[in-house]
């Protein structure tokens, strides 16, 4: 008779229900925290079923953003109950004065805004405790990730000092703090020896890296590395060039300083993509946005980076029907998008955002004039991107697989270097002609572009 008492079961640990919303920068808060929730020992989940807790990172931008992020709130209140939110809608004041969210969903058990982990992990521990268990408190090294493996975003900065009329970013997420270069470089570095093969640079002005600490100097690898954006860049090129990774640049501002980083994709650095949030054209409409350039210099500037680098890429995002847009100065941001031959383009018809200072411009466009010109302004947006991507039949381009079943023997889709994921086209790839040719997700392909479809391109594995 053995009297040994039986082991008691294990005791799980506490379950949290993660839901993101919004921007690439609210995904890598949300990174920030599910990180620390696991290197605590608690688990994560995607859903609300089985959870104990649910936290819910919202997107407080436009009026759709934010009824998205109100509704989920009120979904998970309505399946779990216990719901912690936080995020850019947390930093919105209601009418009264006090938090939107609270005033809406007056039950939820804390509020924070964006960027704000420690605070967010403050609440977990007062709603559902977790003790220390040194043998499931693990975590990757690069931290937990809501990508797939082979890309992931790089936050260099937080906050943003620009003073743009029809934008809150500033009162939500403050002015611009730039984080460590060595800590950038670092979490870089983990992040391809993770596996990760793209990489895709983040923040509310990128431009601006480094200005809010005058460009001092930091330490890498033993190294002196300055806190400006050429210095970053370069270094993570060097850098995704060892793991023969690509690294994307998103977010921006067309500051002179731009035109140093251009010879970097040159050279095959960096890939010759710039994510440009340019907004208008007209320099009249321009000014009443608050914009740090007009559109003439943009237009010179964007020449000039085609001279250094004749393959780079230019995405850009406008604003349609802004308050006093006049049809003169919307023809002029019709001319400048065929002329600039921006080759990714998107556009939003003007959405007045509660707290800024657009709303008590004179002239608002009305309603159905903002939607007209913004589909007007997608016609010919997306005629001059036709264009651009015909003109790439025949090439041969370097591809990284997103999607492969059975190894792609049936085909699969991936992405050129002109291509960002969710937000740009795809290259979809045709089954390929040799029976050794496999591909495998998160991997590089040659391919053939053999035909352009409206965004896409189809192409043959080589």
């Amino acid at each position: 008779m053995n009297d040994t008492p039986a082991s008691a079961p294990p005791v799980q640990a506490p379950r949290v229900g993660f839901v993101s919303l919004g921007c690439p920068k609210a995904l890598t808060d949300s990174e920030l925290i599910l990180t620390r929730l696991s290197a605590e020992g608690y688990r994560t989940s995607k859903t609300f079923d089985g959870a104990d807790l649910v936290i819910v990172n919202t997107c407080g931008f436009i009026d759709d953003a934010v009824r998205e992020s109100l509704d989920t709130i009120g979904e998970a209140l309505a399946e779990n109950g216990k719901v912690i939110v936080t995020g850019c809608l947390g930093a919105r004041a209601g009418e009264g004065g006090g938090s939107l969210v609270q005033e809406v969903h007056p039950s939820v058990l804390a509020v924070t805004g964006p960027h704000a982990t420690d605070e967010v992990m403050e609440a977990v521990h007062r709603h559902l405790p977790k003790p220390h268990d040194p043998f499931v408190d693990l975590v990757p090294p690069q931290g937990i990730k809501l990508t797939p493996r082979h890309y992931a975003y790089l936050k260099i900065s937080e906050g943003c000092n620009h003073r743009c009329t029809f934008c809150i970013i500033p009162s939500m997420r403050g002015d611009l703090v730039s984080r460590p270069v060595g800590d950038v470089l670092s979490e870089a570095r983990k992040l391809f020896e993770a596996g990760v093969r793209e990489l895709l640079v983040v923040s509310q002005d990128t431009s601006a890296y480094g200005v809010d600490v005058k460009y001092r100097t930091g330490f890498w690898d033993g190294r002196p590395v300055k806190t400006r954006m050429f210095d970053l860049v370069r270094e993570l090129g060097e850098l995704a060039r060892g793991f023969g990774a690509w690294v994307r640049l998103h977010y921006v501002y067309p500051y002179p300083h731009v035109d140093e980083i251009v010879p970097l994709m040159a050279q095959g650095l960096v890939l010759p993509y710039l994510d440009v949030p340019l907004q208008h054209s007209h320099p009249d409409v321009l000014r009443r946005m608050k914009r740090p350039a007009s559109g003439e210099k943009n237009l010179e500037r964007i020449a000039r980076w085609r001279d250094l680098c004749p393959e780079i890429v230019i995405r850009s995002t406008f604003i349609a029907g802004f308050p006093g847009e006049t049809e003169q100065e919307f023809q002029h941001l019709l001319d400048f998008v065929q002329e600039a031959r921006i080759d990714r383009a998107g556009c939003f018809a003007y959405s007045p955002v509660a707290g800024a200072a657009a709303n008590d411009l004179p002239d608002p466009v009305p309603d159905a004039l903002r939607e007209e010109r913004r589909a007007r302004f997608m016609a010919a947006a997306e005629s001059v991107s036709a264009r651009k991507l015909a003109s790439r039949v025949g090439a041969t381009m370097q591809v990284l697989v997103d999607s492969a079943p059975g190894l792609g023997r049936k085909g699969a889709v991936g992405r050129s270097y002109a291509d960002a994921p969710e937000i740009d086209g795809t290259v979809r790839l045709l089954p390929p002609q040799k029976i050794s040719k496999t591909l495998r997700v998160g991997e590089f392909t040659q391919a053939r572009i053999v035909a352009a479809e409206g965004h896409d391109l189809v192409a043959l594995p080589v």
